[in-house]
């Protein structure tokens, strides 16, 4: 339900926007930035709020934005029910809200929306290209539906390709790219929890957006050893000088670059585990791109690795650009998403609670700063108007100087006794959309 707002709230100004969409987990340029200017420089849960809207329950999807609306995803509970919702960007009103779920169970049938106390069904983010919008649930469920809600189609890859392997909540979001809807499948080779089976295969697949069917599954061979064979990340997409386009996945204790069309392995490059005598390293930040590298982070407290871009096949050890150095080492992150804003990467580490700035081609780190309060930082950050944006687990939003990490703001979003607040916050059209496990919030001046 909306809540009341002041009516000044609800006006349309008359100016275009010169901020661009979110139709993407990590944003236009799939790398957690925003062009946005005029950003608010002040806000929490009342002051430059132009609305916010109760959620049927909580989600770690982010806001995906495109022209005048707003996709997001919800789980219900209490109901086993998964929620498909989108609202009007202006005012906040409740176009649409569809059920999403199949009801489909993995292995033992008693397994509830709510896995582990640490994520949900509800996890992936949605993905739209203006005409048509893609939800995807940690059930399997993957479904497409117009921008005025009529269902196009849906299908659970469980049900297609066999239950999933995974010690969590699988969550990568989709991704859409040169035509074709992505979703990867990085997972482990043998039963979790009474889910999934031997020799269960880790692939790519395509399909075509308009009607769901399979382009092709590509398997995506690796050496890594149980839950080091899982991978939470979302497909990157990139083109290269040449102009070579790609897909970046991350997991099974490698690197790779495949070709969209076809999804062959045009490259990898490996591994942030020698020997893969690390068995439980599964991954969950997604690679991003910048400054002539791909970052990956490995998992735990190790390193993030910077890629060379530009190769082909075994890149072996002459592909590793640097590698972040240090200890105890600031640049590590768990599962944060790093960010590429301004020409410098922002990586946000949830083990050693900081933020550090590192250029991209030697692998400094600029600066470090601490990030306050005791709540886990595992929401990736996001780059727009000169600042940093990073959410914690408890909701507290907190605003950093992009040249020298100091902070301008903080806001407690989350309510009272809130955890496990993980959705990363989205820019577009002048606005901030942040969401908590009860409420988003549309911010604006």
């Amino acid at each position: 339900m909306m809540r009341a707002l002041p009516l000044g709230a609800f006006v349309l100004l008359a100016a275009p926007s010169l901020a661009q969409d979110w139709p993407h987990w990590r944003g236009p340029a799939f790398d957690g930035s925003s062009p946005a200017t005029d950003l608010p420089t002040e806000f929490d849960r009342s002051k430059n709020v132009k609305w916010a809207v109760d959620l049927p329950g909580p989600g770690a999807g982010t806001p995906i934005v495109h022209g005048e609306r707003v996709f997001v995803t919800s789980s219900v509970p209490e109901v086993e029910k998964l929620v498909a919702l989108c609202l009007d960007r202006v005012s906040g009103r409740v176009l649409w809200e569809r059920e999403a779920g199949s009801g489909y169970q993995p292995g033992d049938a008693g397994t509830p929306i709510m896995l582990h106390g640490r994520s949900n069904y509800a996890s992936p983010s949605p993905v739209t290209d203006g005409e048509l919008v893609v939800f995807f649930f940690g059930s399997g469920d993957l479904l497409a539906y117009d921008v005025s809600g009529k269902e196009l189609w849906r299908r659970n890859l469980q049900q297609d390709y066999g239950d999933f392997s995974f010690q969590w909540t699988f969550s990568a979001s989709p991704t859409l790219y040169e035509g074709l809807l992505f979703m990867p499948v990085l997972q482990r080779d043998e039963t979790v929890h009474g889910r999934g089976k031997r020799d269960n295969p880790s692939f790519l697949l395509a399909m075509e957006p308009a009607t769901g069917a399979t382009v092709y599954r590509h398997v995506r061979p690796s050496d890594a050893h149980k839950e080091s064979l899982e991978s939470y990340a979302t497909p990157i997409p990139y083109q290269d000088e040449g102009g070579r386009k790609q897909l970046l996945l991350v997991g099974g204790d490698v690197i790779t670059g495949h070709d969209p069309r076809t999804g062959d392995e045009l490259w990898r490059w490996g591994t942030w585990n020698p020997g893969h005598r690390e068995i439980w390293w599964r991954l969950v930040p997604s690679a991003v791109v910048g400054g002539g590298v791909a970052l990956a982070c490995a998992p735990k407290r190790a390193p993030v690795y910077a890629v060379k871009l530009g190769g082909s096949g075994d890149l072996g050890a002459e592909g590793l650009a640097w590698r972040s150095e240090g200890r105890p080492n600031p640049v590590s992150s768990d599962v944060p998403t790093p960010l590429f804003y301004g020409g410098k990467f922002y990586v946000l580490s949830d083990v050693r609670e900081a933020l550090s700035r590192v250029d991209p081609a030697s692998g400094e780190v600029e600066w470090s700063v601490p990030m306050p309060g005791r709540p886990r930082w595992r929401s990736s950050p996001t780059g727009a108007d000169g600042r940093i944006w990073c959410m914690n687990h408890a909701g507290d939003v907190v605003v950093l100087d992009a040249e020298d990490g100091g902070i301008v703001h903080t806001a407690a979003m989350g309510d009272e006794g809130d955890d496990g607040i993980r959705s990363t916050i989205a820019v577009a059209h002048g606005n901030l959309f942040i969401r908590t496990h009860t409420t988003l919030y549309c911010i604006g001046e």
